[in-house]
C-alpha cells in the first residue's frame, strides 16, 4: 500500500493566523488564508463546534478564557509567535479582552493586525450594529439592484460580507505581510464592508442617472437590456442571457433561428426584442436551450439552482473531486496550489499551547471552564460581541 501524495505547500506556508473573528466574513477571509498554506488557529470561547463549520476547514480550534487573566496570557503568547492576527469585533471590544492591537502589537512589533467590520473604526456608525444589507443599503449598492417596479434586491450577503469584506481584508493582509518581510515590522489594517462595497461601485458610479444606467432595473447591465437579463423556459426554469456585444447578440439571435438581427443597442427596439426571447425562450424546457446554445459564443447559460451546480460539466471537469464545500476559494497557482484541508472541528486547546511553551497548569487555567462547552458554537458571549 503506497501513501498518499503530499500536498505541495501552499504560498502561504509558514505564515501562522491568529483568527478571532465570528460571523461569516472573518472565518471566510482566514479560510482563503489556510487554503493558500497558512496556519490558522481559531481561537474560541467554548467547545460545542464553531458558528460556520463550512469556513473552518485546514484550521485549527482552541477555547481560551480570555476574561481570565490566564486566558489573556495564553493569547499573548501565541501572538508572540504569529504573523497575523485577524478580529471582527466592534471598536474598541478587543481592548477590553486584552486584544487591542497597541498591546499585542507591543508583543510582537511585527504583528500585521486586521480589524473587519461593518463600518470601519471611526465615524458616526463606527460602533452600530449591521449586516450586509445595512453596508448595501448606505454604499449606494442595494439601491441600485432589483426590478424597476418592485423593492431593491440583495444578493444574498456576497457583496458587502465577503467580496467587501473578506476579499478586501485578504488583500490587505497579504500586502501588509509582504511589506513586513522588508520592513520587519506589522501594521493596523481597518477593513470595513462598507468601505469595500464603495470600492466595488468603482466602475458603475459614472453610469449612474446615464442612458446606460438610467434608473434601478434598467440600462445595459441592470435588467432594461433585453440581451442582459434572464427568462422563463417551459419548464419554469430560467436561463440567462449576457449576449452585450454585437457579435455575442448576432450568434445568440442565429442560433435561435430568428432571422438577420435588430441592431441591439437601439432601445426603442428592446420591446419587441424583449418579447420574441421571452416568447422563444418560453417554447422549451431550460435544458434543450442548454444543449442548444453548448459551445456557442452567445453567453447563454442555464441558471442553475445550488443543488444542480456540482452536476455540470465544466464543474466538475475542473472540480472532479469537490463537493458543496471543498473548492479552494483562490484562483489556481501553478507552482503552490491551493488545497482544500480536511475539516478538523476538534478541540486542540492543549497542544497548540504546549507547542509554544506552556505548562499544563497555566493551560488548564486558560482554557474555557468546562460549564461553559455547552455554548453555542465556538463563540464570544454577547457581551463581547
Amino acid at each position: 500500500m503506497t501513501d498518499a501524495p503530499t500536498p505541495p505547500r501552499g504560498p502561504l506556508s509558514g505564515i501562522r493566523v491568529v483568527d478571532l473573528s465570528r460571523l461569516a466574513p472573518g472565518p471566510y477571509c482566514t479560510m482563503l488564508l489556510a487554503d493558500l498554506g497558512a496556519e490558522v488557529i481559531v481561537v474560541g470561547g467554548g467547545r460545542a463546534g464553531v458558528a460556520i463549520p463550512e469556513f473552518s476547514r485546514g484550521k485549527t480550534h482552541i477555547g481560551l478564557d480570555l476574561k481570565a487573566p490566564a486566558g489573556r496570557a495564553a493569547l499573548h503568547a501565541l501572538v508572540k509567535t504569529a504573523d497575523v492576527l485577524v478580529e471582527g469585533f466592534r471598536p474598541g471590544v478587543a481592548d477590553r479582552i486584552g486584544a487591542g492591537y497597541a498591546e499585542l502589537s507591543a508583543l510582537n512589533p511585527r504583528l500585521v493586525y486586521c480589524a473587519l467590520t461593518g463600518f470601519g473604526q471611526d465615524g458616526p456608525r463606527a460602533k452600530e450594529a449591521g449586516h450586509d444589507i445595512t453596508y448595501l443599503a448606505l454604499s449606494g449598492v442595494l439601491g441600485a439592484m432589483g426590478p424597476k417596479d418592485g423593492p431593491p434586491e440583495a444578493p444574498l450577503n456576497l457583496v458587502a460580507d465577503f467580496a467587501g469584506g473578506s476579499l478586501m481584508a485578504a488583500i490587505g493582509i497579504l500586502a501588509a505581510v509582504i511589506e513586513a518581510k522588508g520592513s520587519g515590522k506589522g501594521q493596523f489594517i481597518d477593513a470595513a464592508m462598507m468601505d469595500g462595497s464603495l470600492s466595488l461601485m468603482a466602475m458603475h458610479w459614472p453610469l449612474w442617472r446615464t442612458p446606460h444606467w438610467p434608473a434601478r432595473g434598467d440600462g445595459l447591465l441592470g435588467g432594461g437590456a433585453p440581451f442582459y437579463r434572464s427568462y422563463a423556459c417551459a419548464d419554469g426554469r430560467f436561463v440567462a442571457v449576457g449576449a452585450l456585444e454585437r457579435g455575442f447578440f448576432e450568434s445568440l439571435w442565429r442560433t435561435l433561428g430568428l432571422g438577420d438581427p435588430p441592431d441591439h443597442m437601439r432601445r426603442d427596439l428592446w420591446p419587441s426584442i424583449a418579447r420574441t426571447l421571452a416568447e422563444t425562450f418560453a417554447g422549451a424546457p431550460r435544458d434543450h436551450w442548454t444543449a442548444l446554445f453548448a459551445g456557442t459564443d452567445a453567453c447563454v447559460a442555464p441558471v442553475l439552482a445550488p443543488d444542480e451546480v456540482w452536476s455540470d460539466p465544466h464543474v466538475k471537469a475542473r472540480h472532479p473531486e469537490a463537493g458543496a464545500h471543498a473548492v479552494p476559494a483562490v484562483p489556481r497557482l501553478s507552482r503552490t496550489p491551493a488545497v482544500a484541508h480536511a475539516l478538523d472541528l476538534g478541540d486542540r486547546t492543549g497542544e497548540v499551547l504546549r507547542a509554544i511553551g506552556l505548562s499544563e497548569g497555566e493551560i488548564a487555567a486558560a482554557a474555557v471552564p468546562a460549564e461553559a462547552g455547552g455554548r453555542s458554537g465556538l463563540d464570544w458571549p454577547p457581551e463581547l460581541r
